[in-house]
């Protein structure tokens, strides 16, 4: 291939040209200034560098007031725009089947709805305790509640297609649900044959220092109720993905290990439960990844004891060693500390076919690590509804310097117009993404 084609090819497929050379070892990790649309990263386990081998560093950009004109970079072809502001930390964004975007607006304890047609947000409804998580029920066109996940219980309220006020009170469905501490999102999804509610809890900790130990007798009976890998002590019923039926009966652990399942969302092509999440601080920049990955029932995903695989905690001083060989490796490794929160799949028509049934996540940004990383949302690119490790830059822009940012990404749903929309909690706004005209 001569010199002069390959450079035309460049041009005209920038995307395909990235894709053949993802980033990996240690090209992989970096900071916000690497990060651009199209940048791919693919981290695999054996590129993590030892516990340590940087120090750990409390730092976080000073949150600034969005610079006038600034706009989120976004691929080439596509084009952002601003469509809702002034909220009080909007988080989870949920599409119902008539096209209209449900908000979980968490700082002022209320869910709104973006109307479909345009116009202000409504406030569907209000004081809640910290609302994050957002589920309609029954699956399919004609949903007959809108489920609600507070930090301490799972509620909902009648719905109609179309209402943008609720139709009744809260009902509890779960209550009780473990809370204090500094994980208090709950997000929620329902099996796509709705037979299943599934509901994340964060761990009470950053690497259950205040679990203590049990004898092997007590951790046998322990995991025997509550699944293999499952936490004790102040972290019970956390660190988890629970299931329940759609009124509540049946609580259990799903999968367990799980530190901070910030974001579900259920794989469209196989049915398979997903979840975005923020792993542990305290072991250096680079350790460990953050992830994306299915979940398995009865799956154990390492924490406290392991990260990424059979790597210990060195925190732990090898305490359950038997646990070594059983902890489920994630399917795609997230630069460190990067807080992934919202995730959802790509179902839409409007964007290019390769984007259909590719993952989206919104990344909320850094605070242990010496320059910021995340604050930005990637794309993960799937084949044939397997992903293939490797995730792509899709909207940056957010950090200014390495001490100040605008946005901070947090929900991400598709429309019914096929566009992306992105809520980002810094500033209080959320961004359509669409294809240019």
């Amino acid at each position: 291939m001569t010199g002069r084609l390959l450079a035309a090819l460049l041009i005209l497929a920038p995307s395909m040209a990235l894709a053949a050379q993802p980033r990996t070892g240690t090209a992989a990790f970096g900071d916000w200034r690497a990060d651009r649309p199209g940048v791919q990263r693919l981290i695999r386990p054996g590129d993590l560098p030892a516990p340590y081998a940087t120090d750990s560093v409390a730092t976080q950009p000073d949150v600034v007031a969005r610079p006038k004109n600034r706009l989120p970079r976004v691929p080439a072809g596509f084009v952002a725009e601003l469509v809702a502001q002034g909220l009080k930390i909007p988080r989870v964004l949920r599409t119902a089947p008539n096209g209209d975007i449900f908000l979980a607006e968490s700082g002022a304890g209320q869910i709104r709805v973006l109307h479909s047609g345009g116009g202000d947000p409504a406030i569907f409804a209000s004081g809640l305790n910290r609302p994050y998580g957002i589920a309609f029920y029954p699956p399919g066109p004609d949903p007959q509640f809108v489920y609600v996940a507070e930090t301490n219980k799972v509620v909902r309220f009648p719905y109609s297609p179309g209402d943008q006020k609720a139709g009744g009170k809260a009902e509890i469905i779960v209550d009780g649900l473990p809370n204090g501490g500094p994980h208090w999102t709950r997000d929620i999804a329902f099996s796509a044959d709705g037979k299943k509610l599934f509901i994340s809890v964060g761990s009470a900790s950053n690497a259950g220092e205040r679990m203590g130990e049990k004898s092997q007798t007590a951790i046998a009976d322990w995991e025997g109720r509550h699944g293999l890998g499952a936490a004790w002590g102040p972290e019970a019923g956390r660190a988890a993905v629970l299931t329940a039926d759609p009124h509540g009966g049946g609580l259990r652990t799903f999968a367990a290990g799980i530190r901070n399942c910030s974001g579900l969302a259920i794989e469209p092509s196989s049915g398979a439960l997903w979840c975005a999440t923020n792993e542990r601080d305290g072991l250096g920049d680079n350790l460990p990844p953050d992830y994306a990955t299915s979940v398995r029932e009865g799956g154990f995903y390492g924490w406290p004891w392991f990260y990424i695989g059979a790597n210990p905690d060195p925190r732990h001083d090898g305490a359950r060693a038997e646990l070594k060989d059983r902890v489920t490796v994630p399917d795609v490794l997230i630069q460190p500390h990067s807080a992934p929160l919202g995730m959802t799949f790509y179902e839409g028509e409007a964007f290019p076919v390769d984007y259909r049934g590719d993952g989206f996540v919104a990344l909320h940004g850094s605070w242990n690590r010496g320059k910021p990383t995340g604050y930005k949302v990637v794309r993960l690119l799937m084949k044939d509804g397997k992903p293939t490790g490797a995730y792509e830059d899709f909207m940056t822009g957010f950090v200014l310097s390495d001490k100040t940012l605008w946005g901070r990404p947090v929900g991400v749903t598709t429309g019914k117009d096929g566009a992306l929309y992105v809520s980002e909690d810094a500033n209080g706004t959320i961004w359509r993404v669409r294809k240019a005209n």
